[in-house]
């Protein structure tokens, strides 16, 4: 294919570019309360769960050692599920190990899925739509609305285009940055790499699986550490929407900021002391 290499490593790390808008968004969210926008939020929540759930199964198709072990210990977590593990895990894998037939199954999630997060942003943006966009004050702008072309799509095009060169930047001079060398060996069950670890974007998640001996225990801390995120417009007492004029929920905000990226760095780390004890 002619500029093949250049097609891998844009998709390659247009999927760490991805996950960095993603979690941008989602901080903006927590910290102006865009929670409140019930429908909206819970709707990005799934999106969020959908564009993971596609980057995993796309890790696998390289076939090489991080994603043959990726798959094998990540789909291994669901043999916790009381009664069915098992034969779920065997169902997922069509067989009795990650082989050929995973392949074939997680190349297809990996086609079909994107068109489910296509449609669940159309409603995404219908629901934004519906209740209108949040601002730092957290107060009903109508009044000062301005239209978004020209000010507000030339805007974006700056940040579009700075995305962009960013991901050349990656895709022509360090295309394995963000990757790990393992990944360049060729899949083989019968030898296990010493330190398996994902992609760096479930590196928080891994970390918090990884901390607790009880296999349940951490598949449930892993989901609650995600989902949690539908819980927020729960949680939200106050009568201000945003966070701009209330100290403690900022420094609260800057803690759980602090708290993803240490568990993101410790989730790179080998599994022994003191790592997992911070995590």
């Amino acid at each position: 294919v002619q500029y093949g290499w250049l097609i891998r490593n844009t998709h390659a790390n247009g999927a760490s570019m991805f996950f960095i808008c993603i979690y941008l968004h989602i901080g903006r969210g927590l910290y102006y309360g865009s929670y409140l926008y019930k429908e909206t939020w819970n709707l990005g929540v799934i999106l969020l769960l959908l564009v993971m759930a596609t980057a995993f199964v796309g890790y696998v198709l390289p076939w090489g050692q991080m994603s043959f072990w990726g798959a094998t210990v990540i789909t291994n977590l669901l043999s916790a599920t009381p009664y069915i593990g098992t034969t779920l895990v065997e169902w997922i894998w069509g067989g009795f190990s990650v082989d050929n037939a995973t392949l074939t199954r997680f190349f297809t999630f990996h086609f079909l899925l994107p068109f489910m997060i296509m449609a669940t942003s159309m409603l995404h943006l219908l629901f934004l739509h519906e209740s209108g966009s949040n601002n730092p004050t957290g107060l009903n702008s109508n009044i000062d609305k301005i239209p978004f072309h020209p000010y507000f799509s030339f805007k974006d095009l700056l940040g579009a285009t700075l995305m962009m060169l960013m991901l050349l930047l990656l895709a022509l001079i360090l295309p394995n940055l963000l990757g790990d060398p393992e990944n360049f060996t060729p899949a083989n069950p019968l030898s296990t790499p010493p330190h398996i670890k994902p992609e760096w974007y479930f590196l928080f998640a891994y970390a918090i699986l990884r901390s607790i001996p009880n296999k349940l225990g951490g598949i449930l801390a892993l989901l609650f550490s995600i989902l949690i995120l539908a819980l927020i417009p729960l949680l939200h007492t106050s009568k201000q929407r945003t966070n701009s004029f209330r100290p403690l929920s900022q420094l609260l905000f800057w803690l759980l900021t602090a708290n993803i990226l240490i568990l993101t760095w410790v989730g790179g780390q080998p599994v022994e002391p003191p790592f997992i004890t911070i995590s």
